[in-house]
């Protein structure tokens, strides 16, 4: 199956998986996430912090990485489930524009070049966020456990989503080896994934939401078992 193909089954699944892609974006003001990441985030996350009500600090910050990384994963993983190959998520080739309402919506110019075996899908997508990550320790001093537990989170989310609608595949494997002692996202939290019953994830890390206005805290909180 072709990677266009799968992607436009991708968008079935849930709005957060969906991503349009082709020669021409759907719409004006879309530019790679690797510009927004070397002129600095300052803009985003501001705009992200006025929205969610914290100012442009830290909780904007994490909460604009952690968005981010949620639909790199959802978008990785399930074209891994559907397809068993992925497109290069590199930061270069990942187009972005931030609605005037809405979360942030990506644009993929070329999927079709360049895609991936799913075997590659941690390596990619964290070394898209690794420089993301690095803008945002950098401008705004958020550590690096948090933003680590943050891509755990994000992944463990888009698993969450597929398994009720993609049954079987790479997707349960994928996360389980990446979240392992010794995979890449080793030691973020705790993950337990059983057959028919779903999965359950509590993270090591705290992602500051709880700091928003009416936030409260997520699913897979530290907080809740602190």
């Amino acid at each position: 199956m072709e990677i266009q193909e799968v992607l436009g089954r991708l968008a079935a699944v849930g709005p957060f998986f969906g991503v349009p892609y082709g020669t021409e974006p759907p719409g004006p003001g879309f530019r790679p996430l690797s510009e927004l990441y070397g002129s600095g985030p300052e803009p985003y996350v501001a705009e992200v912090g006025r929205r969610i009500g914290t100012g442009p600090g830290r909780v904007a910050a994490s909460t604009a990485q952690f968005g981010i990384a949620s639909r790199l994963w959802s978008i990785g993983l399930g074209c891994a489930a559907l397809g068993g190959r992925i497109p290069d998520l590199a930061a270069d080739r990942v187009w972005w524009r931030l609605p005037a309402a809405g979360s942030t919506e990506l644009w993929l110019p070329d999927p079709g070049r360049g895609e991936l075996p799913c075997a590659a899908l941690g390596e990619n997508v964290l070394g898209h966020l690794a420089v993301l990550d690095r803008a945002v320790r950098d401008r705004y001093g958020v550590s690096p456990k948090v933003l680590r537990g943050n891509a755990a989170s994000g992944l463990v989310g888009a698993l969450r989503m597929l398994i009720d609608r993609v049954p079987g595949g790479p997707a349960v494997p994928l996360t389980a080896e990446l979240l392992a002692e010794g995979g890449a996202l080793g030691g973020s939290g705790t993950f337990i994934h059983e057959e028919g019953l779903g999965v359950a994830f509590v993270r090591r890390s705290c992602c500051l939401y709880y700091q928003v206005p009416g936030g409260g805290l997520c699913g897979d909180c530290v907080l809740r078992t602190g």
